[in-house]
């Protein structure tokens, strides 16, 4: 995502108010938590698909917000600042609900269904030790969030969901847009 959307994140998060605006860093301290470089964002791929025409900013940062909710709970979040475990998980779920009811009052019930299964099977994964795995999966939603669901990515989430070690590989070629012969 561009420094321009994670600011908009920032600060809806912090027009939010409540608990989760006091984990917000000031402006100008985004992407620094932690001291490292954030990880590279699955919303800019949802953006630019022609899903998502004439409304780029709007799923740029709800999906976003979601990702920045799936960090708090498995990896290193850019915008909410270090938190401990439990709080962390709370602000998860509060991301995810943000980025989940933007999507809902766009009335794109379809890429809700691909978010809601690319958050199940990132947390399978992850229960699983699969970070790999994961990270696929999210490559993968955010494509079809963007770009549409192929049969071909449906055939991964079949493959993710039965725990298959084909998963990783049929998300990657999903990610990529690949149709291969069946």
């Amino acid at each position: 995502m561009s420094a321009g959307g994670l600011e908009r994140l920032r600060v809806l998060l912090r027009e939010e108010g409540g608990l989760i605006s006091a984990l917000v860093p000031a402006a100008g301290e985004v992407a620094r938590a932690n001291g490292r470089e954030p990880p590279a964002s699955p919303a800019r791929v949802a953006a630019e698909g022609p899903r998502a025409a004439g409304r780029r900013a709007e799923y740029e940062l709800l999906v976003e917000a979601i990702y920045e909710g799936y960090l708090l709970h498995y990896g290193s979040p850019r915008v909410v600042g270090p938190v401990e475990a439990d709080l962390g998980l709370l602000a998860g779920d509060q991301l995810y609900a943000i980025g989940l009811a933007r999507l809902v009052a766009l009335a794109d019930t379809a890429a809700v269904a691909e978010l809601a299964d690319t958050i199940t099977l990132s947390a399978l994964a992850h229960g699983a030790g699969e970070g790999e795995l994961a990270d696929a999966v999210w490559a993968a939603g955010a494509r079809a969030v963007g770009w549409g669901a192929s049969d071909a990515h449906r055939r991964a989430k079949e493959l993710a969901f039965a725990g298959s070690p084909e998963a990783v590989e049929a998300m990657r070629t999903s990610a990529e847009g690949v149709v291969t012969p069946r």
